[in-house]
């Protein structure tokens, strides 16, 4: 088998695309990049996240993601807090700005909140069944394998 030719291999490649370019309209809209709108949900999600925390869950570096936070702080979005837990620690929280920006690229206009709801709507036989098969997937991709020498 053509590992280079595998259609499962190939329909994971266009459904990540397609969620891509969804994300990517509705960021652009809002006058933001995809990473800047990850980071806005992640944060809108889990306020008083540290950077490292944030880096690891968009999967970036920390420089990576300390850049993409300056430009949001920069821009009025987010903001800096001391850890109340831990003086020596940062969190972000997003302004009243960041949340109405995040609103404006996730809200009523959003192609990929649109698309989302219609997946959402499946049947739910079909859904249990796909997530059951992303499970087994992703068990194959994450178990190691034991060397055997």
């Amino acid at each position: 088998m053509n590992l280079l030719n595998n259609e499962l291999l190939d329909s994971f490649i266009r459904i990540q695309k397609a969620l891509y370019s969804l994300m990517k309209e509705d960021a652009d809209r809002a006058g933001l990049t995809v990473v800047q709108l990850k980071a806005l949900y992640k944060i809108h999600r889990s306020p008083n996240t540290g950077l490292r925390e944030l880096a690891a869950s968009l999967k970036l570096t920390n420089s990576t993601m300390s850049g993409v936070v300056d430009r949001l702080v920069s821009s009025g979005l987010l903001e800096r807090e001391i850890s109340t837990a831990d003086r020596r620690a940062i969190t972000l929280k997003l302004t009243e700005d960041g949340e109405q920006k995040l609103q404006e690229a996730t809200g009523d206009d959003s192609s990929f909140t649109k698309r989302i709801m219609e997946i959402t709507k499946m049947d739910p036989e079909d859904k249990d069944h796909l997530l059951r098969i992303h499970q087994q997937i992703m068990t194959i991709l994450t178990t190691k394998e034991e060397n055997h020498s």
